[in-house]
């Protein structure tokens, strides 16, 4: 192994195992805490999912540092510390927590953070994060459920996770290529800023940030900051597959959609105008037992098997925040989790094939009761989101899709890369 990745949530991932596919290297996706390193697969890159995101801070550095040693007990030179491309956490972590962990775990003396993703819409300049052009304050983002995001500086947001010092790599050193941004890495540290925001708003960018970070033993950011890391290991980008992922029985085709951000808003709508069956799970519904993981099996046992189905609690932020007010935001994100994981695991047993889940948490609770600890990484979808083959599990293509990821034909439209 030459390259070891800590994710904090399952879609990501998948995204960062996208993009370090791209660039040329084998990878594998380990789903969960490993046992061991010997319990790792093998692969030039293994990408290490945990359901960290929105765990309690103390959790989720334990989940991290424990995957990290297992990583480098099998041998990766580097760690990567792979959060969401909207660097969504509380100012209670847990990128900063994380982050401080792996840093004193590795003996780095620096760290670059850099969430920014240009093909998904987000930059970073002047140490503020941008999505699709706008502030990541005045983005959806705002109204994240868990965790909302009005701050767009990254270095003041990052500061108020970490008792170190936090600097900038402005634009102009980044342009001037690898040496400058080593340059300024190594002045933020002198000067006692030793967690450093990299700005980014081009793919160039992230190439010259990934050839200054050779020999780094800490790398974070989004995916898009792999896409320079396989190169320092001497390996070649590669495009990715076009070719239909083989090797998936035909059988039912079924759309899971936990997530309630705005691109997920876009694609549920989509699909419904589309003609695609389509049941809605309310929170409070499941609460109450009026709706349940049962009922919606039937529902779908109703549908014609040729076509793809959806189940899907998205819903608009202000319904959103009255479940979480009637309910409490855990246990409203809770009921519709174990309800989709449950769907999914008797779906696959009733002979579903493909499946489609939107949304982080959705995904985590999807992957888990399944028991699929090991996925293979296939053709892109949309940036940042592939098909993937359970290696250890049931015969089944699964796309784990982040909630904010995709264009709006994404639920009807990826079935066409499977065989």
């Amino acid at each position: 192994m030459l390259l070891g990745v800590v994710a904090d949530d399952l879609t990501g991932a998948t995204d960062v195992a996208l993009m370090l596919k791209r660039a040329g290297m084998s990878v594998v996706q380990a789903n969960g805490v490993p046992a061991s390193a010997a319990a790792l697969p093998e692969a030039q890159a293994v990408v290490v999912s945990l359901k960290s995101r929105t765990c309690p801070a103390a959790e989720a550095v334990a989940q991290s540092l424990a995957s990290a040693r297992a990583l480098r007990g099998r041998g990766a030179r580097q760690i990567l510390f792979k959060y969401c491309s909207t660097f969504d956490s509380t100012d209670a972590g847990n990128i900063g927590p994380v982050a401080d962990a792996l840093m004193e775990e590795l003996g780095a003396g620096s760290a670059v953070f850099c969430p920014a993703f240009p093909a998904n819409g987000r930059s970073v300049y002047m140490g503020h994060l941008f999505v699709g052009g706008r502030l990541l304050s005045e983005s959806s983002m705002r109204d994240h459920p868990l965790t909302p995001m009005r701050d767009p500086d990254l270095v003041r947001v990052l500061s108020r996770q970490t008792r170190r010092g936090v600097g900038l790599v402005p634009l102009a050193a980044v342009e001037a290529g690898p040496e400058a941004i080593r340059a300024a890495i190594a002045a933020e540290a002198a000067a006692g800023r030793p967690f450093v925001v990299a700005d980014a708003i081009a793919d160039r960018h992230l190439l010259a940030l990934g050839e200054a970070l050779a020999g780094a033993p800490l790398v974070t950011g989004g995916s898009g900051i792999a896409m320079g890391l396989p190169a320092n290991f001497g390996i070649r980008p590669s495009a990715a597959s076009a070719a239909p992922m083989a090797g998936i029985a035909a059988g039912r085709r079924l759309v899971l959609s936990g997530s309630c951000s705005e691109a997920t808003r876009r694609q549920v709508a989509h699909a419904i105008g589309a003609g695609m069956p389509a049941l809605q799970l309310e929170p409070e519904r499941l609460a109450d037992g009026s709706q349940d993981a049962a009922g919606a099996l039937r529902w779908l046992a109703r549908q014609p098997s040729d076509r793809p189905a959806l189940v899907y609690a998205t819903a608009e932020p202000a319904a959103v925040r009255r479940s979480q007010a009637a309910l409490g935001t855990a246990r409203a994100g809770a009921l519709v989790e174990e309800a989709m994981a449950a769907i999914a695991a008797q779906a696959v047993k009733a002979g579903a094939t493909r499946l489609i889940v939107a949304g982080g948490e959705t995904a985590g609770a999807v992957v888990a009761a399944l028991g699929a600890r090991a996925l293979a990484i296939g053709p892109e979808i949309d940036p940042g989101a592939p098909w993937t083959r359970v290696i250890d599990g049931p015969p089944i293509a699964l796309a784990l899709k982040s909630g904010n990821f995709g264009r709006d034909d994404f639920f009807t439209r990826a079935w066409s890369l499977l065989a």
